[in-house]
């Protein structure tokens, strides 16, 4: 019986993630990020809140360690101070799942008064909401069913907002050239830091 009930989770999961809508968002993310961190040396700056705060701070850290300075903005500490790590050429990624977030609204109209030249991509399963409408780039979720047993608990749409920041993130990973050696530099301490440093030099062996 668990057994079974373990299967449907896992099955209601997949095909969750097989269901994200993939269209030309992807791409113009992309080159939004790229343009605006790699040739006009800003940041990324992502933000969420509960859950998809969570998510957020994931998403920041493995931009940061794959070559794509990020960080994250707590969308509630903003309102207190910490706004002001906002600078020019930074770009940033929203991440709701209802699209309506009072904090990342708010976050929104904050960040456009200090820096009115700010730019957004979205990330919500909203599309008709206040975040959607006004994002540069609105990457939907494709609003899956959550597999919580009241169908309330962020479970499904966090896997979801995890996933669509892989595809961010390896897709920036190519488009720079990312390297072992690059990993290494930014990865030392622990299993990865030794994995990328031996896959380092086995490239430059290659090379010579």
């Amino acid at each position: 019986m668990i057994l079974d009930e373990v299967k449907d989770i896992l099955s209601a999961e997949a095909e969750a993630v097989r269901n994200i809508p993939v269209g030309p968002q992807f791409e113009k993310a992309l080159e939004l990020i790229y343009e605006q961190v790699h040739v006009k040396r800003g940041k990324l700056i992502t933000s969420g809140m509960g859950k998809a705060g969570q998510i957020a701070v994931n998403i920041s850290t493995t931009f940061s360690s794959t070559g794509t300075p990020a960080v994250f903005l707590h969308p509630a500490e903003a309102q207190h101070g910490d706004l002001g790590v906002i600078q020019e050429n930074d770009v940033m990624l929203l991440i709701s799942n209802s699209g309506k977030t009072r904090e990342i609204v708010e976050l929104v109209s904050l960040a456009r008064r200090l820096r009115p030249e700010i730019r957004f991509i979205v990330i919500t399963g909203n599309p008709d909401s206040v975040l959607a409408t006004e994002a540069d780039v609105f990457i939907p979720t494709g609003s899956p069913r959550e597999v919580c047993a009241l169908g309330l608990t962020p479970t499904t749409s966090t896997t979801i907002m995890t996933v669509l920041g892989d595809v961010l993130v390896v897709l920036m990973m190519k488009k720079i050239g990312f390297t072992n050696h690059d990993y290494s530099l930014r990865h030392h301490g622990g299993y990865l830091g030794d994995k990328s440093r031996q896959a380092a030099t086995l490239d430059k062996n290659k090379q010579i």
